[in-house]
């Protein structure tokens, strides 16, 4: 009977464990063991108040009225529980969290679908080994020498040609013209 109480909200810490990075194990561990404290204290006590024989007070207490007021008081007394009120505003995270998780499958599927294109590409290429500077270029034209076309200094590095502006150096000339 107790366990329904806390079956609905119950943990899957094995799960959960697993998501947990490294650094922050010991808490997790220490979270654990509170939460472990807390639903043994919960378990130890039972799921409804004991009943009260108030028959048997009234014959043992000589007070007359005084076993009937306690009753009235007693049945009276509600303990107030916490409304909830956070978990619709977890609902509405929870969905656009989803909408997002389900956006980066998609474009994670995509991605896959292009590095697996790209892997069945480099697979039909010859091997490096056996590539010659003739294959390379055909194979791959925009990182290739191009002597004539484009011509490099050593060692063909863009940071190493004349005209070559860093990202910082286009920043400040876009900020300069604003």
């Amino acid at each position: 009977m107790a366990a329904r109480r806390i079956a609905k909200s119950s943990i899957n810490w094995s799960a959960l464990a697993e998501r947990v990075p490294a650094n922050q194990k010991s808490s997790f561990g220490a979270f654990k063991t509170k939460s472990d404290i807390y639903v043994r204290a919960v378990l130890a006590n039972p799921e409804c108040p004991p009943q009260i024989d108030w028959a048997k007070y009234k014959q043992v207490i000589p007070v007359a009225g005084l076993v009937d007021s306690f009753q009235k008081q007693y049945d009276a007394l509600k303990v107030p529980y916490p409304q909830d009120k956070v978990s619709p505003q977890v609902d509405v995270e929870l969905k656009a969290s989803q909408t997002e998780i389900d956006a980066y499958k998609k474009a994670s599927e995509q991605r896959i679908q292009n590095y697996q294109k790209e892997i069945a590409h480099l697979k039909s290429l010859l091997p490096y080994e056996q590539m010659t500077m003739e294959d390379y270029r055909d194979a791959f034209p925009e990182n290739s020498l191009d002597p004539i076309n484009k011509p490099t200094f050593w060692p063909h590095t863009p940071e190493e040609q004349v005209g070559y502006k860093s990202k910082e150096q286009l920043e400040a000339e876009a900020q300069g013209h604003h």
